[in-house]
């Protein structure tokens, strides 16, 4: 399942009509309030794609309370009932907060840019990076064809997969893993 939440349109209907800058963290804990509600009725696996095309400023607690609190709810806890996934666009304007933000609590996201190639931001290892790219450039992967690309062992291959996963900034399906970003079936 995949659901699409603008966040300039929830700004809106949560703060204010007017209003398009996300700003002081009380703003940000209701809009990320908002999300955390829209998502408690989607399937047990979901890629939400979050839209900041449309937000004018984001400041730094917007950016903790939003963005950060929203990955270590749905990405760095235990959540295997509940599968989230997050592929974030038009960050563009807002990556000086986001991207400090994302280092203060160790964590990393896929960021889609305007042209639809996907990256990592935030804190990643080299070796993840790697192992990611192998996912993002071609169909979904097994874990011993990752291994043979980066020319590793696939022991290292499978726990560089499943660190990502954890992370979920890839998507472990029954025949390989797939990067957030990609179909889920």
């Amino acid at each position: 399942m995949i659901t699409h939440i603008d966040v300039s349109m929830v700004l809106r209907r949560r703060v204010c009509e007017l209003y398009s800058d996300l700003v002081t963290r009380s703003t940000g804990a209701a809009v990320r309030a908002a999300i955390e509600s829209q998502l408690q009725g989607s399937g047990s696996r979901t890629l939400v794609v979050m839209d900041f095309t449309k937000v004018g400023l984001l400041d730094f607690s917007c950016a903790d309370e939003v963005v950060a609190k929203l990955l270590i709810r749905y990405c760095a806890e235990d959540t295997s009932a509940q599968e989230r996934y997050f592929l974030f666009r038009g960050l563009d304007e807002h990556l000086d907060a986001i991207e400090q933000v994302l280092e203060h609590h160790g964590l990393a996201l896929v960021a889609e840019d305007h042209e639809e190639l996907t990256r990592l931001v935030g804190v990643v290892e080299e070796s993840e990076r790697l192992a990611w790219e192998v996912l993002r450039d071609g169909p979904r992967r097994r874990a011993d064809r990752v291994a043979e690309e980066l020319q590793i062992p696939a022991t290292e291959a499978s726990r560089l997969l499943e660190q990502l996963h954890r992370r979920r900034l890839c998507i472990r399906l029954e025949d390989g893993y797939r990067s957030v970003g990609g179909r889920l079936s």
